[in-house]
This record gives structure tokens, sequence and C-alpha cells, in this order.
């Protein structure tokens, strides 16, 4: 059970709109479109979501993290004879068979660096440099839209996302619960004070006081419910399905920053990514319909692996676009190749598909808003990136 159930707006009063609130008399939302931005904030590896399994150099790159489509125990999800889905991301196999899901290989945004705090700036700003925005593109989508309305736009977790900063209001949730220290953090804090005996001792005395479904790497077994992605994604699915509900939402999550241990890592991840859509499309209903959700990362990791059996911070990494508007059951865009001369800066995944593309062929083609009007306040400075074809089932882009 859910044990805060609010619904606030993050100007002026909130309105208390939770799956077991009273129900609101207000009129319809002033769309049927529904948008869910699912935001993996690290640096989502690519290569390990969507395998090249069949290509030499991948496996050559990656001589322990590489994915087999034979594989025991538990095999690669092969999906065309070249790509293959990692097995923890099995739910999302029926979703793609029946057309309800594309992968976007080797895609970014327009960023071409390696800091998490530029590369994010940059992708939810919608600015072609870092800080060239203070609001979110989003955000200025909404305006486009809504006309003051603030029921539309919905952010889920402790805090609005820039993305959703900006003049027009937005809606939060949250439940009660803290997040909980994740092992990322825990090895970072390490690492930052490793000279420091006093604390290290400390630190190694409060590891030792784990809870019991903490492992003996940091790790839990039995992640705890709190603010997880998955009751965030019920909450979502609750309030975008209501006839009065708003109609875009926005979900986190975090620890893709995989630079060790990945392997373990990434499965826990990819499992709660697979379990939130499925959960927003059990939860939507006939709504599921006319929703897009769309998964994207910072950037994508390191084509090899480093010595720590991770990846370190890199260029093109993947989006996943799923949802009964999507034209679905493809990998769409150019794939570049793994190969030395493919790569970029010799070290990366090249991009050859931008997460802009795609961002403005759901702007246009799905919710309705014009071209001018996404070229001139959402995404200015990036007329020479067309919103992507292929994207969605009414054919417009």
């Amino acid at each position: 059970m859910l044990q805060r159930r609010s619904l606030l707006g993050n100007t002026g009063a909130g309105l208390l709109l939770g799956p077991f609130a009273p129900r609101l008399a207000l009129a319809g939302a002033p769309t049927s479109k529904r948008c869910v931005l699912l935001l993996a904030r690290g640096g989502l590896d690519g290569l390990h979501a969507l395998a090249p399994y069949a290509d030499r150099d991948y496996r050559a790159l990656r001589p322990t993290l590489a994915l087999y489509a034979d594989a025991a125990p538990v095999p690669a999800l092969n999906l065309d004879g070249y790509f293959a889905f990692h097995p923890d991301l099995a739910p999302l196999a029926d979703l793609y068979g029946n057309g309800e899901l594309l992968v976007l290989p080797a895609s970014t945004s327009r960023y071409r660096d390696r800091s998490h705090f530029d590369a994010q700036n940059v992708l939810e700003t919608g600015a072609d440099a870092p800080y060239g925005a203070r609001d979110g593109w989003l955000n200025r989508a909404l305006a486009g839209l809504n006309d003051g309305d603030p029921r539309l736009g919905l952010a889920l977790g402790p805090t609005v996302p820039l993305l959703l900063q900006g003049d027009t209001p937005v809606q939060t949730w949250s439940d009660s619960q803290l997040p909980p220290v994740t092992e990322e953090f825990l090895y970072r804090l390490a690492q930052m004070y490793a000279d420091d005996a006093a604390f290290a001792r400390t630190l190694e005395q409060a590891q030792g006081t784990r809870p019991p479904d903490i492992d003996a790497d940091g790790m839990r077994s039995n992640p705890p419910k709190g603010q997880s992605l998955s009751l965030s994604a019920q909450a979502a699915a609750d309030f975008l399905a209501r006839r009065e509900g708003p109609r875009i939402a926005v979900l986190e999550s975090t620890g893709w920053d995989t630079h060790f241990d990945q392997s373990r890592r990434l499965s826990l991840l990819f499992a709660e990514v697979a379990d939130a859509l499925i959960t927003l499309r059990q939860g939507l209903g006939s709504a599921w319909g006319e929703t897009v959700v769309i998964v994207v990362s910072e950037f994508g990791r390191t084509a090899a692996e480093n010595g720590s059996r991770g990846t370190d911070h890199g260029t093109g990494g993947i989006a996943l676009a799923a949802g009964g508007a999507v034209a679905g059951g493809q990998i769409l865009g150019d794939w570049p190749g793994l190969s030395r001369s493919a790569l970029y800066e010799e070290r990366d995944v090249l991009a050859t598909s931008s997460y802009e593309s795609l961002f403005k062929a759901i702007l246009v083609g799905h919710l309705g808003l014009t071209e001018g009007f996404v070229e001139d306040r959402v995404f200015p400075a990036s007329r020479d990136l067309a919103p992507l074809a292929g994207v969605l089932r009414s054919g417009r882009h």
C-alpha cells in the first residue's frame, strides 16, 4: 500500500489525486495522448542491453562481459540473428514481438563529452551545449500543449527533474520513504576518503551492521518497496489512465554508472526497467494504445570492458520506445559496427541517431505539436536534426 499518495503542484496549491483519493470533479484532459519518459541516470550500457552478439569485435572487446545467444544457463534473447536482448530484459520480448517496442541503438543527445553533470543537463534542457538553457525541454513542450493547464505534466519522485522544470506548472508525486543508499555511492565514498583512516574504520563498522537484506558486497537481495521504480510506474499508470489525469510523466532510475561488477548490477537494473514497462502497460489498460514510453540515459559506455569487469563513460548509448502508439518490433537507425575504425575516438560506440530526433518525432507525430513550435521553442538550434522516421504507428514521422 502506498504510504503517501499525494499529487502536488510545484507552483500553487497541491491536489490530492492518489489511487485511493476521492474522485475530483475535473474535466477531461485536453489530449488523450500519453507520454512517459524514464531517465536512466548514470550512463546505460547499450551494448549490454542490446548485445551485437554475432559481431566478432564485440566479443574481442568484452571477453568477460559479452553475451551469447546460446549461452547457458540463461541465453540472451535473439532478435534478428545479430542483436539480442539481455536475458533480464526477457519480459520485453513479448512487447517487441507484438510490435509495441522498438530499439534505437547507437543513439545519444548532441553532447559528445563524458561528464555526467553536463550530459544530463543537455539531455534535460534540450540545449546544444551544457547549461545553454535554464528550463527543461519537456516543460517548454507542455507550454504548447496545455495553455496554462497544470494537470498535464507529472514528476514521480522526491524532486522535480530539470526536464520538467520551468514556467509551466506541473504536478508531483512521491512515496514517503527515502531511497536506499546504493553500492555505487558507498564505493565513491570509500574512494574519496581512502586516505582517512578514521573514516575508513567508521565506514567499515557501518557496513558491518548492514541489515539482513544486504549481502557482503553491499547489494540488496530484496530491494525495499520505498520509492522504487516499480512503485513509481504503478503510480504513473494509475494517474495517466484517468480521464481527468495528467498525460505526460517522468520517472527516474539511478545506479547505471557501472565502472565495476557490471553484469550483476545491470541484471538487477534491467529487471527493474522491464518490470516498470510491463507495469505501465498493464496499469494503463486501454490508454496503452495511445501511449509512448521512452527510456534514455545521458550517454553510453566504452565499447571495451575495463579491468574491473565494468565499463567507463562513453558516447553512443541506446533508447527504447514502447507503447501501443509505437511502430515496434524493429531495431531502428544505422548500426556503425565495433571495429576500431568505426568507434568514436577509437573507444566508444559511434552515435548515429540523436535523442533529439526521437523526441521531435514524439512531440510532433504523437502529441501534436507543430514542427515550428518544436524547432523554435523546444529544441532551438537543432533544425539539422529532423524528426526520426518510423517511430510511430501513425506514419506521420
